[in-house]
């Protein structure tokens, strides 16, 4: 498929911009690509993407100009497919059809809900937040009072934070030393997370109130 569909970039060559008309989507097939998106003043990271991974495809799905940027940053190797090619795809794959528009499901779920936690106003609530998303893709309530562990590293939550990692890293400790986490090298315990809930609901409502 490469030799019919397969494009190259080298590291930090631009894919495709926030905001221009999208036609294409990709299948990253080799390297790393960033996903940036500019929120107030400041480009945020949204995603770090991997091999296997799928960009680009709300601009197919709902007809819209990008909703972010895409940068290679190793030396990359797609799949790149059109609305046309993609229908061709599609009827002579069905089980391939099947794959991929579940993947889309949940791309587009993933992608709003990364979204939710940019557009919080501080560090505070968006690491929050960060745990909330975590627990709702283990299926455990946000409302829960046990403790619930993350396979997450401080590194990883500043990264759907879409922060500096020093600054996560200071709301993380505030909250070990308050007694409400426990930091360990490849996880994090959260005490309680209904405290975060209600941290993010209330930050939400006075979002709302202040619109």
């Amino acid at each position: 498929m490469f030799s019919k569909f397969g494009v190259t970039y080298q590291p930090g060559d631009i894919i495709f911009c926030e905001y221009e008309p999208g036609n294409e989507f990709y299948l990253l097939q080799e390297g790393r690509v960033r996903v940036t998106k500019i929120v107030g003043d400041m480009e945020k990271t949204l995603d770090i993407l991997q091999p296997g991974d799928i960009f680009g495809e709300m601009a197919i799905l709902e007809n819209q100009p990008r909703s972010a940027t895409a940068v290679a940053i190793d030396k990359v190797k797609v799949l790149k497919f059109n609305k046309e090619n993609f229908n061709l795809l599609l009827q002579a794959n069905p089980q391939m059809a099947v794959k991929l528009l579940k993947i889309f499901s949940n791309r587009i779920y993933d992608a709003k809900r990364r979204l939710m936690i940019l557009t919080l106003p501080d560090v505070e609530s968006k690491v929050c937040d960060v745990f909330l998303m975590l627990a709702e893709n283990q299926g455990i309530s946000p409302k829960t009072t046990e403790p619930v562990t993350f396979n997450s590293t401080v590194e990883e939550i500043a990264h759907w934070c879409g922060e500096k990692e020093n600054k996560v890293k200071e709301v993380l400790r505030n909250f070990a030393n308050a007694g409400k986490i426990q930091i360990f090298e490849d996880r994090i315990v959260v005490k309680n997370l209904y405290e975060m809930y209600r941290i993010v609901k209330n930050k939400r409502k006075k979002q709302s109130n202040q619109e």
